[in-house]
């Protein structure tokens, strides 16, 4: 079958779409993997064509403050999504396809399947689109609404009235063909994290994540380092906002006062440490994949995205949550629920003793999350997820 995936956003958008497109080639389909530039995934053995967008330049040009998001909207925003609504058109017509796996960023997914006459699945890495009572959807509020949390829902169909023009170009360059509705929506996150609604369409699948398989080979200098002594790791992604020599110094202090070291990922300027309070114990990094440090490491300090969340389970390492933005209260929510988090930590408010008061709510939580790690590890969620593509 001749697959295209279509995805747009930083890495953690990104990184479910290239396992899924690895293990689609071992299954012996074709598969084309549209992405931004300069995700920082590795891609190697796929083929990808690139949308044109530049989500880490967006990011670098505007930090991850909604506000200034709708300032930038015009100069910065609009010009970034119409790479990817109209650039993923034009990689439909070029490449072609029996099937579209798409992100919800693609607006112009629809439109790309009913084109090429091809299947269309949906992909929510955090649950946006499918309505339901039991919770409202991802990076709307963060507080239950009961039967209102289905309203909730509409949300990104109000985002989408913002691009119209640039669907309207899209639909021009494929043909104006009548959108295609979803044969179904996969959710790439493990059923033993989030319980399915009883009220969801029976076209809605929890996969299990979709992740790569970890060769097992850590980096040797974060290796040694981790292996002399107990660690918490923290990093914080593409969340540049704020001041990250603080949040590093006061999770640095805190590990210190409590007798471990800290492995601290620069990712996009997320955390960082101050010089003064650098020592034997510490080791900064540009960065190092989740599935290689979480388990070395006694507790994950992140900021709650989708994959980081997932990874730190699956790690069977509880997690820190200092969330920004979107879905990380979300999953932030969700992991305590479980008792696989700590409660989560206003960015506002990172200080030592909070840092630290996290870290020793986390750390209690390790006995459940060593449980249920292993468990949501085994899960094969690209496998599943295929098995529902190639049944359609």
């Amino acid at each position: 079958m001749k697959l295209l995936l279509l995805t747009a956003g930083s890495r953690g958008d990104v990184e479910p779409f290239a396992a899924l497109a690895r293990r689609a080639r071992e299954r012996g389909h074709e598969v084309t993997l549209a992405i931004p530039d300069n995700s920082g995934v590795d891609l190697d053995g796929l083929q990808t064509a690139s949308l044109g967008a530049d989500f880490q330049a967006m990011i670098a040009a505007q930090g991850t403050s909604i506000r200034q998001a709708m300032r930038n909207f015009s100069s910065v925003v609009r010009p970034t999504m119409r790479a990817v609504i109209v650039g993923s058109a034009q990689i439909g017509l070029t490449h072609g396809a029996d099937a579209v796996i798409a992100h919800p960023k693609v607006l112009s997914a629809p439109l790309i399947a009913a084109r090429l006459g091809a299947k269309l699945f949906a992909v929510e890495t955090v649950p946006t689109t499918v309505p339901t009572r039991d919770f409202p959807a991802a990076g709307t509020v963060s507080f239950d609404l009961g039967p209102l949390n289905r309203l909730t829902y509409r949300a990104g169909g109000a985002a989408a009235s913002m691009f119209r023009r640039e669907l309207r170009e899209a639909a021009r360059v494929l043909g104006d063909p009548r959108p295609r509705a979803p044969r179904a929506t996969f959710l790439p996150i493990s059923p033993r994290i989030l319980s399915r609604p009883r009220d969801w369409l029976p076209t809605a699948h929890l996969t299990g994540a979709w992740t790569g398989r970890s060769d097992g080979r850590s980096d040797a200098a974060v290796a040694a380092f981790l292996a002399r002594g107990p660690s918490v790791s923290v990093g914080f992604g593409s969340m540049a906002q704020g001041d990250p020599l603080a949040r590093g110094a006061a999770f640095v202090a805190a590990a210190r006062e409590r007798g471990r070291q800290t492995l601290v990922l620069r990712g996009w300027g997320g955390a960082d440490v101050p010089s003064e309070l650098r020592g034997d114990d510490v080791l900064v990094i540009d960065g190092a994949p989740h599935d290689e440090v979480f388990p070395l490491v006694e507790v994950a300090v992140h900021h709650g995205g989708a994959g980081t969340a997932q990874a730190a389970v699956r790690a069977g390492t509880p997690s820190v949550i200092v969330p920004f933005l979107a879905d990380q209260p979300f999953w932030a929510r969700t992991l305590q629920a479980r008792g696989l988090a700590a409660a989560p930590l206003s960015r506002r408010r990172v200080t030592a003793r909070h840092a630290g008061d996290a870290i020793d709510e986390a750390l209690r939580c390790r006995p459940r999350a060593a449980e249920l790690g292993p468990l949501v590890a085994a899960e094969d969620g690209t496998g599943r997820a295929l098995e529902l593509i190639e049944e359609a």
